[in-house]
């Protein structure tokens, strides 16, 4: 059903926000938003262009690509881009120079999937299945790998070194080859980043494991290792203290979320003031959990710990609908003068959100089950407000076809 809301147009969601070295024109974001609508090889399609150009036509807005794949090894999912190909590059660098077209901003989430990926697809890439450690996140994922003759293993500190300092360190040089204004990197949700970070995923004896500070060191030489390359100020991280998904335990596990969590953010705050502080954390909220919104006498823990040892800008996303008309929790979030707010679902059914926002016109609504589809229906057929939706059945023809850029 549709969201009644209040005009946000003269509160703080509408000034200028400094991120980085550029100024946003507003304090709304479009986080990443997996939608797998890319070609067989993982090359954004042509579907694409239309989806980033019409959410990042308010001008200042900070469009954050769909979780995107660095290389090979990161993957592998069906329909989810890459930017590990001269093809992934062109392709992403014709999108984004339409959303600078429109005087907007364009991050790349960097996302590896450990031993979320999928055994089969690797196999296939001939690619093993690596993670931290050889423990699959359930049951349906071990029977996978066991069919595909892909079983999970732990990673070599050899190839976590190259994977750091080799496939990162292009896939950064790829990103800003193509124009990309941040990149960010997924440390949340039980992918790989984060299965280092949690002692429920991560069992090594190496460097790599055992204390809160070998757990975050993959994380952490990551992070210096980019900063080298695009500068802390084009660099962002995406973290989920809290999240219990996808075999990750959040507050339930042996060590506290606070506490690891409050050395990784310590680590990244004195590399601040050392001169290279990163353009934003981004927190994942504890009122979701994966894509399912977490009910409010369920919500577990706070993020307010990370707003305390971290002095810079951060982005917040996560549910922002739910005190909707009035909005409360979102102006008192962004009150602070560096904080920024996500909107994915409502993105999605809204390529206009933020004049929608600014104006007060209700909220069309989503449709979860075309999140992740192989058409145009559910992606690119939403109407601006007081528009007609398409036809759906027109929109089901429409299927990703390659980009063709020179």
């Amino acid at each position: 059903m549709s969201v009644n809301i209040s005009p946000l147009g003269d509160t703080k969601v509408f000034q200028p926000i400094k991120l980085g070295k550029n100024t946003l024109s507003h304090r709304v974001f479009f986080p990443p938003t997996t939608r797998t609508r890319s070609v067989e090889d993982h090359t954004p399609s042509n579907l694409a262009v239309k989806y980033y150009d019409e959410r990042s036509k308010f001008p200042g807005t900070l469009i954050i690509s769909e979780g995107t794949f660095p290389f090979a090894q990161g993957g592998l999912y069906e329909g989810v881009p890459g930017i590990y190909t001269e093809k992934h590059v062109k392709a992403w660098k014709h999108i984004v120079e339409k959303i600078h077209e429109n005087k907007s901003f364009a991050a790349i989430q960097l996302w590896n999937l450990g031993r979320t990926g999928d055994p089969a697809l690797l196999k296939d890439a001939g690619l093993p299945f690596l993670a931290p450690s050889a423990l699959y996140y359930d049951e349906d994922s071990k029977k996978a790998a066991e069919k595909a003759g892909n079983p999970l293993r732990a990673m070599t500190e050899e190839e976590i070194k190259h994977m750091i300092y080799d496939q990162y360190g292009q896939a950064a040089k790829n990103s800003l080859e193509a124009g990309f204004d941040y990149i960010e990197l997924h440390a949340a949700h039980g992918y790989l980043l984060h299965e280092f970070l949690e002692e429920s995923s991560n069992k090594r004896t190496d460097k790599y494991g055992g204390s809160i500070e070998n757990r975050a060191r993959f994380v952490l030489e990551l992070v210096d290792h980019m900063i080298s390359i695009v500068g802390a100020e084009r660099l962002g991280i995406r973290i989920s203290p809290w999240a219990a998904f996808q075999g990750m335990e959040g507050a339930n596990g042996s060590i506290h979320p606070v506490t690891t969590y409050s050395y990784l953010v310590h680590e990244l705050e004195k590399r601040a003031k050392a001169g290279n502080r990163l353009a934003y954390i981004s927190l994942v909220e504890p009122r979701v959990a994966g894509n399912l919104d977490v009910e409010e006498k369920d919500q577990v823990g706070s993020n307010d710990f990370v707003k305390e040892l971290w002095n810079g800008t951060i982005l917040q996303a996560g549910n922002y609908t739910y005190d909707a008309p009035k909005f409360g929790q979102l102006l008192d979030d962004v009150s602070d003068d560096r904080t920024l707010v996500g909107f994915s679902r409502y993105f999605i059914s809204n390529p206009d959100l933020i004049s929608r926002l600014q104006k007060g016109h209700e909220l069309s609504p989503y449709e979860r089950p075309t999140f992740y589809g192989r058409s145009d229906f559910g992606y690119n057929d939403y109407p601006k407000y007081g528009k007609k939706r398409e036809d759906a059945e027109v929109a089901k023809k429409r299927v990703p076809e390659e980009l063709l850029v020179q």
